[in-house]
């Protein structure tokens, strides 16, 4: 692949831009606060439990109102789990404030250089509508999102990749989708997109 064979990279988000931060901690500190007393191991098993129930779920938080909807239930499957007695709407705003995005190592370096050659660039990924304001708090606003909330559909679906082709003006067979699963590969070849594996420097032959 070369990049004069190129005029975007459109880009999945979790494991190729960012990744999740412990949130352990401050879900262990907000349920001391309420009484409940929990090992980290606990806490991370019901929180894995959450991501579960999330990942099949990600595309319905399309809009303000259905986001907080599913907030709130990704809180409950989480207490469930836990088997902490605690009302979702008590611990909400504790449970959707430990969860918090960081940039890859390598991460700005590389999408600096996607810049200085001139492609485009698209986040492409499953997930509710509330990405940019994450992307932004990991210092990396200002790229052009597009989620499977947005499209109604979950990657492999092309929807996505068909979107953010279009926002970007380009042709699909000079796109280059960078991404960290089979979806991400399934959907971006079914939209006519080429396909590289992360890590983002790795794909980009750094």
């Amino acid at each position: 692949m070369r990049f004069a064979e190129l005029d975007a990279v459109t880009l999945d988000a979790h494991g190729t831009l960012v990744e999740l931060a412990d949130p352990v901690p401050e879900l262990d500190h907000g349920l001391r606060e309420r009484g409940i007393a929990r090992s980290g191991r606990e806490i991370a098993r019901a929180f894995a439990t959450e991501v579960e129930y999330y990942r099949d779920h990600a595309h319905e938080g399309r809009d303000a109102k259905t986001l907080a909807r599913l907030r709130l239930e990704c809180t409950e499957v989480f207490l469930d789990a836990l088997e902490a007695e605690l009302a979702p709407e008590a611990f909400m705003d504790v449970f959707v404030g430990s969860i918090r995005f960081e940039a890859l190592p390598g991460t700005q370096r590389s999408l600096r250089t996607l810049r200085q050659r001139g492609l485009a660039l698209a986040v492409v990924s499953n997930w509710d509508v509330g990405l940019q304001a994450h992307l932004h708090e990991a210092a990396l606003g200002g790229l052009t999102v597009v989620t499977s909330a947005e499209v109604g559909a979950p990657k492999p679906a092309p929807a996505a990749f068909e979107l953010a082709i279009e926002h970007l003006g380009v042709r699909p067979d000079r796109t280059l989708h960078i991404g960290d699963s089979d979806a991400d590969e399934e959907g971006a070849r079914a939209a006519g997109l080429r396909f590289a594996p992360a890590p983002l420097a790795t794909a980009l032959g750094a």
